[in-house]
């Protein structure tokens, strides 16, 4: 029998209890706790632990769901195949007074990713702008943690990752890019910030990932079979499927999400030494590797511009909170629809959140209890 916490013991434990049907609700700090026990148990150091809940929980809080800790066991699973470094050393491997290369090795990339994009703000607090590429890390959690990082500094921020291949670029059967979000972060004066995250794909593979635990179907435009044919099967990618660029097809643009795709591609993974394409590693553990990959890992990339490189920081956020006034004051279609500024909806969940607690299907909730008891952690 295998050791709690040990690489074997999560594949090979059996839960005592009935599965968890409905939904449960735990307060941040239970949750921020458990993935912090987890995470140190697979022997991440106590800052990088702490690190990596805060990234992986801000999805959990800003109401992207698919990407918070919903994903732990699929990190685990990872680390159990030995995809992932518990305890990298994260290293500057080539740069320029503005830019640089970041080498994770193998590292989390929840813990990788901000390590990078603070390399890239010390060079904008230098040099005014800050640009570095990453390779061999892992999923990196939610972009937009990772741009909302520079908003502190009085500088925007960018942040974008290449993914599992699950893709089919217009016109195409094969799949060929990840779902490659970008994110960018505008700070403001007086307003929240301006924060657009968002994938370069009709919609993420996590959104699908929810539609399978409730047993529905996706919407029109989502997906397409291994034929390329249009298709609403929520589980279409196990049958051999991709999904599709933003814009769902040529008629409705998908050559625009696909262009996108591929600049985060090559960004993220040709820029650094990554992995590309349809070589980019899978994020389910139980997925093989693919074939004679070109690079080392999956890719990122980062942006800081410190904003008095280009005029005076409080001229600039004054002006950005008369840019998103009048945004907001646009004739609405609906009356009780009002114009949204990038950034509303993930702030008003977060804020609701931190107050009445984070809610949890039964599917995720059974994985985190296998997850914790298999370290002997309890949720």
């Amino acid at each position: 029998m295998a050791k709690p916490g040990s690489r074997a013991s999560f594949c090979s434990i059996k839960q005592n209890r009935p599965p968890v049907n409905n939904m449960a609700t735990f307060s941040y700090q239970q949750l921020y706790s458990f993935t912090q026990q987890v995470f140190l148990a697979m022997g991440c150091p106590a800052t990088q632990a702490e690190t990596a809940s805060n990234v992986l929980l801000s999805a959990d809080l800003r109401g992207i769901d698919s990407h918070g800790i919903a994903r732990l066991g699929g990190y685990v699973r990872l680390w159990q195949a030995g995809r992932i470094n518990a305890n990298p050393n994260m290293a500057v491997v080539y740069e320029t007074p503005s830019t640089a290369v970041v080498d994770g090795d193998a590292g989390l990339g929840l813990v990788v990713a901000p390590f990078a994009m603070q390399v890239a703000i010390n060079k904008a607090a230098t040099c005014g702008t800050g640009w570095v590429s990453v390779k061999n890390s892992n999923h990196f959690g939610i972009a937009g943690y990772h741009a909302m990082m520079a908003l502190g500094q009085d500088m925007i921020g960018m942040a974008m990752t290449n993914a599992s291949a699950l893709v089919a670029p217009t016109f195409g059967k094969e799949r060929m890019l990840g779902t490659n979000p970008i994110a960018v972060a505008i700070p403001a004066g007086q307003q929240p910030p301006f924060v657009a995250d968002f994938a370069t794909t009709t919609a993420a593979n996590g959104k699908l990932e929810l539609l399978q635990r409730k047993g529905a179907n996706t919407p029109d435009g989502w997906v397409q079979n291994e034929q390329g044919e249009p298709s609403n099967n929520a589980n279409i990618l196990k049958e051999g499927g991709a999904l599709l660029p933003l814009g769902s097809d040529r008629e409705h643009s998908s050559h625009k999400g696909y262009a996108l795709g591929s600049i985060v591609d090559i960004f993220s993974a040709v820029l650094s030494g990554a992995s590309y394409g349809p070589w980019a590693p899978p994020f389910p553990a139980y997925v093989p590797m693919p074939q004679n990959m070109p690079g080392q890992g999956l890719g990122h990339f980062f942006g800081a511009m410190r904003i008095d490189a280009f005029r005076p920081a409080n001229e600039f956020k004054a002006e950005m909170d008369h840019w998103i006034n009048r945004f907001r004051d646009t004739t609405p279609i609906h009356p009780h629809q009002p114009v949204l500024i990038p950034g509303d909806p993930e702030r008003q969940t977060e804020a609701h959140r931190r107050t009445h607690g984070i809610s949890l299907e039964g599917s995720v909730l059974n994985d985190l209890m296998a997850v914790g008891a298999s370290f002997g952690v309890p949720l």
